[in-house]
């Protein structure tokens, strides 16, 4: 879940332009609850398509998402086969494990700017808890917390566009990680996903964040998980650039074994 989350966070500073496709490029690290990380990551979009290659060791993994057909596709370049996921049905599962009606979230500019990839980013600090259940809809009851400062760059260009693709993206159910992972920690993948929400309000686009998300609740096991800690994520973007990219960069590779998951 944490290699997710950093994957997600490392999406949210892609923009696109009107004329031109996005190649942008970032950096991230996360730790907590026993496991420490750190990633490459190259984040492409193509109109309301986008491929994230994530560098984790020597292995490769790719993530994409074709919100017109509602699909995600996962693989790693390790294996000739890719999962597809139905985002749609993934979404009503979701649902099930996720209350969103007692969500609670808040995003405030702080007053700080600083200098990110050569631009001026305005700082903003998020909070986010989700009511979650573990095991199913009558599962234990659990709390999670999403809090940090995110540096928000507006006025970039291709800031329009990047809000059309996650306005299309969330209105559709996608939670921009691996279905996998969320499946274990579906509070977890909700706020996330509605962290990405909260920055459609900001106005701009993402160039640095960092974050902490921790988990409470009532019950012998929800007090151990968070006797564990949280766990901090961090991602930075390091270059963008324009530029036309091929549609097959969109969809898993020729010759590769798609496995419909559910």
């Amino acid at each position: 879940m944490n290699r997710s989350i950093l994957i997600a966070l490392a999406a949210l500073a892609v923009s696109t332009s009107a004329l031109a496709d996005v190649t942008v490029k970032s950096t991230g690290g996360g730790k907590g609850m026993g496991v420490s990380s750190s990633m490459a990551t190259t984040t492409y979009i193509k109109g309301n398509k986008m491929r994230t290659d994530s560098v984790v060791g020597d292995t490769t993994r790719t993530m994409i998402i074709d919100v017109d057909s509602q699909r995600l596709y996962s693989f790693d370049s390790k294996k000739k086969e890719a999962t597809s996921w139905n985002m749609q049905e993934f979404a009503a599962q979701m649902t099930k494990s996720v209350d969103t009606s007692g969500m609670k979230a808040t995003v405030k500019p702080n007053g700080q700017t600083k200098q990110i990839a050569g631009k001026t980013a305005s700082g903003y600090d998020i909070a986010i808890e989700v009511p979650a259940t573990m095991g199913g809809h009558s599962g234990m009851k659990m709390t999670v917390m999403m809090n940090g400062p995110m540096w928000i760059v507006k006025g970039a260009p291709g800031t329009a566009e990047y809000m059309a693709f996650y306005k299309a993206a969330l209105e559709k159910g996608f939670i921009f990680s691996d279905p996998r992972a969320a499946k274990g920690s579906p509070g977890q993948a909700k706020a996330t996903a509605e962290m990405y929400r909260q920055l459609l309000a900001s106005g701009g686009i993402p160039y640095e964040t960092e974050f902490t998300m921790k988990m409470g609740g009532d019950g012998p096991m929800a007090a151990a998980m968070a006797k564990m800690g949280g766990m901090s994520m961090t991602s930075t973007v390091e270059s963008v650039v324009t530029g036309a990219l091929a549609a097959d960069l969109f969809a898993p590779p020729a010759g590769y074994k798609i496995t419909e998951q559910k």
